[in-house]
């Protein structure tokens, strides 16, 4: 823990993009502050500028597969971020970074991709061969694919074609309002039971929703990475200079 010396206490302002869902925003929120408070003790937390979108926009840009709409969208959210004060900024969206990726590449303000702490959790963990759920877009992303494989030398597996429609029904139905199933957990399970049959070493939680269902306490000894808390605890690290 840190014991603050100077007042007004210096620290980075987090800047989220969310909305995307309303859900996976209220956890970040909380796990930044949570994060913040174990480092910093006492009554101290995070200095955080949240712009949230309507994620009925979001719904529609993915389901009609309108990235350059949605890519023009999410600028405009980015823009208000930085006039905001943000000294970093983090997409609450494992699926949205396909077009926040390219919006951050071109701007000064630090960006997270959420794969990066993700893969790194990975490489420490000495894992070469993980498997990937979230949403439909997600699972088939060949960004994802190859950013995880060259960065962090692992290769994604995805479920079955019947079994990825499941996870992103769940996803889109269920999680993002927040309504948690018990016949839905086990369909998860399950899914993640077969993933490791077929040669995973651990599975990526890799829509920001999914650990409010399914958790590493569900299945011990099978390695779950949660996108949510390690891409918090990177922006934790990140806000205090680390």
């Amino acid at each position: 823990m840190t014991t603050p010396t100077a007042r007004p206490l210096p620290q980075k302002t987090i800047g989220v993009l969310g909305g995307m869902s309303n859900q996976a925003t209220a956890e970040y929120y909380r796990l930044l502050n949570e994060g913040l408070n174990a480092r910093l003790g006492g009554w101290d937390n995070g200095e955080i500028v949240i712009v949230s979108v309507n994620f009925g926009n979001i719904e529609h840009f993915v389901r009609q597969n309108a990235w350059d709409a949605a890519q023009r969208y999410l600028s405009g959210k980015v823009d208000a971020l930085e006039r905001a004060g943000a000294d970093v900024i983090l997409c609450v969206s494992n699926t949205m970074h396909r077009v926040v990726e390219p919006i951050m590449a071109g701007r000064a303000t630090p960006f997270i991709h959420i794969a990066d702490p993700t893969g790194a959790a990975m490489r420490t963990a000495g894992l070469t061969r993980v498997a990937l759920l979230g949403t439909m877009a997600t699972m088939l992303s060949d960004d994802l694919r190859r950013r995880y494989a060259e960065r962090f030398g692992v290769e994604i597996i995805v479920p079955s074609d019947p079994d990825k429609a499941t996870v992103d029904r769940i996803i889109f139905d269920e999680l993002v309002r927040r309504d948690l199933r018990p016949e839905s957990k086990a369909h998860y399970l399950e899914i993640i039971d077969r993933l490791a049959a077929d040669g995973a070493q651990g599975v990526i939680l890799g829509c920001t929703e999914i650990f409010l269902l399914v958790d590493q306490a569900d299945r011990p000894d099978f390695p779950m990475f949660n996108t949510t808390a390690l891409h918090a605890a990177a922006a934790v690290a990140f806000a205090l200079g680390d």
